[in-house]
């Protein structure tokens, strides 16, 4: 990486202001198969002192007024913008995504930071009418306590600050776990939070194996808060952890999302919605159009028109400033898209894209016309760079497929019928709907999902409710 400031790159763990230099794990760039730098294995020793720092630390942090946490939110989105290039350099170092696409990750991340600075000033309780009239009513808003925060690996920067900084501006302080595949865009932000003049201990950096750094969180008393965003089966295991303490939790799980094209909608649109949703981060989303559902009377201009797209996509590494898909994250994410690959040809599925001679690490972008329910990949997540199309007749039928599973995060639709554009808007059964757009994430809105795709909600006004208790507190003796 030639970055312009070299203090970025961090290979230490963060606790209360104390940087761990410890070389126990390699991390590697995903394009390259070589090492990328080292990381500190964190203990549960050291998960206990960022528990007991963030503690410490949220003593004071809390009884700042809301508008000076916004300064400092504030402060630390400025070094975000103005580190941006840096920023995403470390991010597809690790991840692997391109450099324009890492670079919007970053303003996308950091647009968080602001939408909340500002949300942090609008922190509102209320006053409730007594029904004793010698009595006031107040509804106060107070801090939910430390949090823990579990973050994936393929989007390391923004997963952070979608979930950090609603946080940051209600009061609490945090205890940052991110992905051992992708550490450095999290040190990063823990140095850039250090140098907004963010408190010690407010913001710590766990790095290492997921396991016992996880079962130290879920089980502190001290942290009242876990937010996590990852597959299903981790989820529930992690809300089975934290049940013993009642924690307040926040899960964004795992998606399938269907991508419904009906005969009426602009093909145009539709195929550069499907390219967007489908391909972003080689597919390796949970928002991704997982199934392409395809009406009967448009199905073949449109698979045509996105196998042209698809054909034209560059497959290398991220630095490659021509590249549109980057690596896979590791050798098991190839194994498991090769898996449902095969199983969908073996099945009857047709490929109608052209074939690559890609290294080991890279995964084919393909469509797949014919696929069918029957199908791992109408069940599972391919989290790949695979389009299937499902071909459908009538509009209860793509309902039914659409809803056809246990997951309820994204799903997107084409239309130009407004009657169908609320009918089926509304039957859905998700957290997030785009009708006519491939994209359905703003720091403005609110982002989760329904049934095993999670509880709770990020982004928008709701984002900082989830880090928030309602105290009812009775002024009594006033007659």
């Amino acid at each position: 990486m030639n970055l312009t400031d070299k203090g970025l790159f961090r290979e230490a763990a963060l606790v209360d202001g104390t940087w761990i230099d410890r070389a126990d794990m390699e991390v590697t760039n995903p394009a390259t198969g070589t090492v990328l730098g080292y990381m500190p294995d964190c203990t549960a020793a050291e998960t206990e002192a960022a528990i007991a720092a963030a503690e410490h630390a949220m003593v004071d942090w809390k009884t700042l007024s809301n508008a000076e946490r916004a300064d400092l939110l504030m402060a630390w989105h400025d070094l975000m913008l103005a580190h941006a290039d840096d920023l995403a350099q470390i991010l597809t170092a690790e991840q692997g995504k391109p450099l324009a696409e890492a670079r919007g990750e970053i303003l996308y991340g950091a647009s968080f930071v602001r939408w909340f600075a500002e949300e942090a000033r609008r922190i509102n309780g209320q006053i409730i009418p007594s029904p004793v009239k010698d009595k006031k009513i107040f509804a106060m808003k107070e801090p939910v306590g430390v949090c823990a925060i579990i973050t994936p690996w393929n989007f390391p920067n923004a997963m952070i600050t979608r979930k950090v900084a609603p946080g940051l501006a209600a009061g609490c302080t945090m205890v940052i776990k991110p992905s051992d595949f992708t550490p450095y865009s999290a040190l990063a932000l823990g140095v850039l939070a250090e140098r907004a003049g963010i408190p010690k201990g407010v913001i710590n950096v766990l790095t290492g194996r997921p396991e016992e750094i996880g079962a130290a969180l879920t089980s502190s008393p001290i942290v009242r808060k876990l937010s996590f965003t990852g597959s299903t089966r981790i989820g529930a295991l992690l809300a089975a952890q934290c049940a013993p303490t009642l924690k307040k939790l926040s899960l964004e799980l795992g998606g399938n999302a269907p991508f419904i094209v009906f005969d009426d909608a602009n093909l145009d649109a539709a195929v550069e919605g499907a390219m967007a949703s489908k391909f972003r981060n080689g597919g390796q989303t949970c928002v991704c159009a997982n199934r392409i559902l395809v009406q009967s009377g448009i199905h073949d201009a449109f698979v045509a028109a996105l196998s042209e797209k698809v054909d034209a996509l560059q497959v290398g590494p991220g630095t490659d400033a021509e590249t549109t898909i980057g690596p896979m994250i590791n050798a098991a994410a190839i194994a498991k898209i090769s898996a449902h690959m095969e199983d969908a040809l073996s099945k009857g599925a047709m490929r109608t894209t052209r074939s690559r001679n890609l290294s080991a690490q890279y995964a084919d972008p393909v469509v797949l016309k014919g696929a069918t329910t029957e199908m791992r990949l109408a069940a599972e997540e391919t989290f790949g760079p695979v389009a299937p199309v499902f071909q459908f007749e009538t509009e209860a039928e793509a309902l039914s497929i659409a809803n056809g599973t246990p997951f309820g995060l994204a799903a997107y639709f084409y239309t130009t019928d407004m009657a169908r554009a609320f009918r089926f808007g509304e039957a859905l059964e998700c957290g997030l709907v785009g009708l006519n757009t491939g994209a359905v994430s703003h720091a403005e809105a609110p982002f989760g999902g329904v049934k095993s795709s999670g509880l709770g909600r990020e982004g928008a006004q709701e984002g900082i409710e989830e880090y928030l208790e309602t105290k009812a507190f009775h002024f009594g003796g006033l007659g």
